[in-house]
């Protein structure tokens, strides 16, 4: 089902090497969403996570965070795991401009907007403890995934580098020992058709085998009227492959491999009314339509193998191994212009790999409980893009390399002071060492050799340097709790997070020759007051945290029109900022057929400093009056309701649900491009036999049918053929479902 090249299978047989050396027990839970918060009420008290690299009560962990189950993201018909925005305060979550499967992560303010190779996300990644090191294809479909994780706030020290927002953690199922089956069919708006099916099979006592497959489709939301083709359509295959090997209570060994590949269109964007000489092309007027003559092809791949393995030592002592390799590559294009001339397009294509291995040693005493660990990355992120002016009949082709090696060692430990009294001590060194490779040339002509113009004619050479530097960060955390009763924690922590410096891509050495030196680390201190408990005999329960951070050096890319017909892009240490703000999560479950939950967030940003270049300037100047933080809405919310009845030998519930998100700049200054607050109304209504066996739902998502933007690009003027366009989010959509299990 899967095909992973040779190279991959060095990997996955070295892990399994180590597997036979280390393993650990039922650390991860066994599957099932029983354990995990859900619409129709579980108990948060069970609810298991492993925020903190092992397991724990929701309640018992001193961190501001979410758990949303699998199977509450499929009830509700979610597309991808974008839906989290919504279930989560103060996190934002996107597909990126001008793409299918790339993420852009926000939460509490800091993120990463620009996916271009080498560059750090502020938010990471996990795939069952595997850190996906490139944002590429990270937008993953909900299938065979028992929960996801959302951890806000800074995760240096147990999570290390680019944690420095927080982390999202997607849980996969583990299979156990009884066969299983799943079959699930969707059926849409659009013709979206979704076929997902997943199967367990016992070989042997403690031995399964297992794989998921999922192929989705879906017609545009607009059309190309240029080239005739769907605009937001999805073309995606998406399988994983495990092998589970659990002899006994103490030993666990899993080697998995996943593959996904997305042919959908690209997405060009629209162009926003009032944008000059240029006509729109749009007839009939639709924020989903282009008229982009760029071209219509795009294929993005990412795959990569593990290898897990866990057994307990005795005396509360576990080691556990994980290693994983991953690689990928995109070949898409974008038409910043959206008309059919080639006035402002980039072709482009990345390549990345990572190989990663983390060993942990971990404890669970009467009074102290915590890990040790090592890490170890050797990644290599690449890739080159056109881009083309075409009414100056000009091509900047730019390309490189970034190869990071790093290395890190921590531990995080708690001490029961007292039967209520719990300190947390936690510390984590990281290096990393980086070299960037950057080039970037003039062609006169319509693209330049590298994306197929053989006439094109060499000019000026803008780039062409290679650099390293090496960063080194010691990130440590804090955290008192009290807990006066069971289920009822109060806790107070402070702790660091960084994101690794490096070397912008873009960097143009002509307009900006201080770009081969590269740019500086982001550093962050955090300090978070919360609350967890459970009230009124189990039926309410509430989660309250309020933050503070102070956070300095953040990376933020300008791109802006310069002199001579070109694009300048640098990267700013931008200065210094302040955070601050708070999140409350509430569940009421008076009955087992009724359950209401509210999701609130609050997020002041502001700048303190923020140098840059002005107007060609060769001294960098304050403008921090004039800044704001992008993709950060002061205010998150979202409502939701389920109510249950029995019903035909089942269970009948519907879920309507309300999310809130207030204004949105795209950038760090004020455009044309931000998005207005806006409400969206989901509701769903599911049907399960008694024995859990069968199930049919519909669902109905951005039932008003909104249009926001959630992206853009923002490039006025003449010879840019004033490129002020849009990326918008799903309009209305109805999806019916079958699911059956054996």
């Amino acid at each position: 089902m899967l095909r992973l090249i040779s190279s991959a299978r060095t990997v996955l047989y070295a892990g399994a090497a180590l597997g036979a050396l280390a393993a650990t027990p039922a650390l991860a839970q066994d599957g099932g969403s029983d354990t995990v918060a859900t619409a129709e009420g579980a108990d948060d008290g069970a609810i298991v996570v492993t925020a903190r690299r092992r397991e724990e009560t929701l309640i018992d962990v001193p961190i501001s965070m979410s758990v949303v189950s699998g199977d509450d993201l499929i009830k509700t018909a979610a597309p991808d795991i974008t839906a989290l925005q919504d279930k989560t305060p103060n996190l934002t979550l996107q597909i990126a401009r001008g793409s299918n499967s790339t993420m852009i992560a926000f939460s509490r303010g800091v993120g990463q907007q620009d996916p271009l190779w080498g560059f750090e996300p502020g938010v990471a990644l996990y795939i069952d403890d595997v850190y996906v090191a490139r944002p590429q294809n990270a937008i993953l479909d909900i299938f065979d995934v028992q929960r996801v994780e959302v951890l806000r706030g800074p995760q240096g020290t147990l999570y290390g580098r680019n944690t420095i927002g927080g982390a999202i953690k997607y849980v996969t199922k583990r299979m156990g020992d009884d066969f299983s089956a799943t079959g699930r069919v969707s059926y849409g708006s659009y013709n979206q058709l979704d076929l997902v099916g997943s199967v367990s099979v016992p070989l042997m006592d403690g031995l399964s085998i297992g794989g998921a497959i999922a192929r989705y489709k879906r017609d545009g939301y607009g059309k190309n009227y240029n080239t005739g083709v769907d605009q937001y359509d999805k073309d995606v295959l998406a399988g994983r492959l495990s092998l589970e090997y659990a002899p006994t209570d103490n030993i666990f060994i899993r080697v998995a491999g996943d593959r996904t590949v997305d042919k959908s269109n690209p997405r060009h964007g629209h162009r926003l009314e009032g944008n000059g000489g240029i006509a729109s092309y749009n007839p009939v007027g639709s924020v989903y339509d282009t008229a982009a003559g760029a071209g219509d092809y795009n294929r993005v791949m990412s795959q990569g193998v593990s290898a897990t393995a866990e057994i307990g030592l005795g005396s509360g002592l576990t080691f556990k191994s994980i290693t994983a390799w991953r690689n990928g590559n995109t070949d898409t294009i974008i038409d910043f212009d959206n008309t059919p001339a080639p006035t402002l397009d980039i072709p482009a294509y990345y390549q990345d790999r990572q190989f990663t291995q983390e060993l942990q040693l971990l404890y669970e005493g009467d009074r102290l409980q915590g890990v040790f660990g090592l890490y170890y990355l050797n990644a290599r992120a690449s890739g080159a893009f056109d881009t083309v002016l075409g009414l100056a009949n000009l091509t900047i082709l730019t390309s490189g390399t970034v190869d990071t090696k790093s290395y890190a060692a921590f531990g995080d430990f708690s001490y029961d002071l007292t039967d209520q009294l719990k300190l947390s001590v936690g510390g984590r060194y990281t290096k990393d060492d980086k070299t960037g490779s950057v080039y970037r040339q003039n062609f006169t002509g319509i693209r330049s050799p590298r994306f197929g113009n053989a006439t094109a004619v060499p000019g000026l050479l803008r780039t062409n340097y290679t650099n390293d530097r090496s960063f080194e960060q010691f990130t440590p955390r804090i955290s008192l709790s009290y807990e006066p009763r069971q289920d009822l924690n109060f806790y107070a922590s402070w702790g660091k997070g960084f994101k690794s410096g490096g070397f912008d891509m873009r960097g143009d050495a002509v307009l900006t020759p201080t770009t081969v030196n590269g740019y500086k680390p982001e550093k962050i201190d955090s300090y978070e007051v919360g609350m967890k408990g459970a009230f009124l005999n189990r039926t309410f329960f509430l989660n309250l945290a309020g933050y503070y951070s102070d956070y300095k050096d953040q990376q933020v890319t300008i791109q802006a029109p310069a002199a001579g017909g070109t694009i300048a892009s640098f990267v700013d240490n931008a200065g210094k900022a302040v955070i601050y703000g708070f999140e409350a999560e509430a569940r009421v479950v008076p009955s087992r057929h009724f359950s209401t939950s509210f999701v609130l967030g609050y997020t002041n940003a502001d700048y303190k400093e923020f140098f840059t270049y002005i107007a060609g300037g060769t001294t960098p100047i304050d403008v921090s009056d004039q800044r704001v933080f992008q993709n950060t809405p002061k205010w998150t919310a979202n409502a939701s309701a389920t109510w249950s009845e029995d019903f035909a030998g089942g269970t009948l519930s519907f879920t309507p649900a309300i999310s809130m998100r207030s204004d949105i700049s795209m950038f760090e200054y004020t455009s044309p491009l931000d998005q207005d607050g806006y409400f969206l109304v989901d509701a769903s209504a599911n049907w399960t036999s008694g024995d859990g066996r069968y199930r049919i739902g519909v669902a109905g998502r951005n039932l008003t049918d909104e249009r926001y933007r959630v992206g853009g690009y923002y490039f006025p003027g003449a010879l840019f053929g004033n490129s002020i366009i849009g990326y918008y989010g799903p309009p209305r959509t109805f999806t019916a479902t079958v699911e059956v299990r054996f």
